[in-house]
């Protein structure tokens, strides 16, 4: 039995598979491509005590959820400034947990960020101070199968890792409310002068597939404090990918 967690009194944003909010001015654009988003059930209570301040778990039917989640990074580019062809375009394989603040804000909380470029890394962890580690990566897209790779370097924990391989399915028309919550997150949330930052984003719908885990040989969950998964996920999802715009991290309620 899942035990019980406080919770913020505003009432949590609506799930939507479109962002709420248009950036007219984003700091960053960027492309997320070739994603596979794998997500384990785990205890609200398990993980509370890793999100920012002024933060609590977000949840679907009571149950909170934490994602190992790997794509290919392309073209980041700041303002409206062409996106950088080589320090821009790198595999990303991210380990994150699902969280919503005192104004009803759902976004995602980034317990570890793993990166093949050192350049990005450093500016990740000092401008940002999200939690970027440099690590050897690869994705490989084979006849009908795509395959991400992750060895830790810097600043560890040492043998830290994750392999996985999965295989798209077709195209779903129309994707669950599990699946909506678990992929149209339209913000992360992150410590900001001792309370709780909410950097937005936005981007076109996921176009998404169901996919099938062919393998999984990860301990990147445990490295990054939470309870290692057990028994198969809950789901296993693929999208080609979109473009993307994020915008400045602000902290109090939303401006609109």
């Amino acid at each position: 039995m899942l035990a019980p967690v406080s919770i913020i009194s505003s009432e949590p944003e609506p799930v939507t598979p479109d962002a709420p909010v248009v950036l007219r001015r984003p700091l960053l654009t960027q492309q997320w491509l070739d994603l596979t988003f794998v997500h384990w059930a785990v205890d609200p209570a398990a993980v509370a005590g890793l999100l920012p301040a002024g933060t609590v778990p977000d949840t679907f039917d009571g149950v909170t959820y934490v994602g190992l989640v790997a794509f290919r990074m392309h073209r980041v580019g700041w303002l409206r400034l062409p996106g950088v062809p080589y320090f821009g375009s790198f595999p990303e394989t991210n380990v994150r947990l699902y969280s919503v603040d005192e104004y009803g804000r759902r976004g995602v909380v980034f317990r570890s960020m793993d990166a093949s470029r050192l350049v990005p890394v450093l500016m990740g962890r000092l401008g940002f101070r999200l939690p970027y580690v440099w690590s050897r990566m690869s994705v490989r897209t084979g006849e009908d199968t795509v395959g991400y790779t992750s060895a830790r370097r810097l600043p560890g924990p040492r043998g830290a890792h994750s392999r996985l391989v999965v295989r798209p399915g077709e195209r779903i028309a129309e994707p669950t409310g599990l699946e909506h919550f678990l992929t149209a997150r339209w913000g992360m949330h992150k410590p900001f002068f001792g309370d709780a930052g909410f950097l937005p984003n936005d981007h076109p719908r996921w176009p998404l597939h169901r996919a099938t885990l062919v393998e999984c040989e990860e301990n990147l969950v445990a490295s990054a404090g939470l309870p290692a998964p057990t028994g198969d996920p809950v789901s296993v999802l693929y999208s080609p990918g979109v473009p993307v715009r994020l915008g400045r991290a602000t902290k109090g309620p939303p401006r609109r």
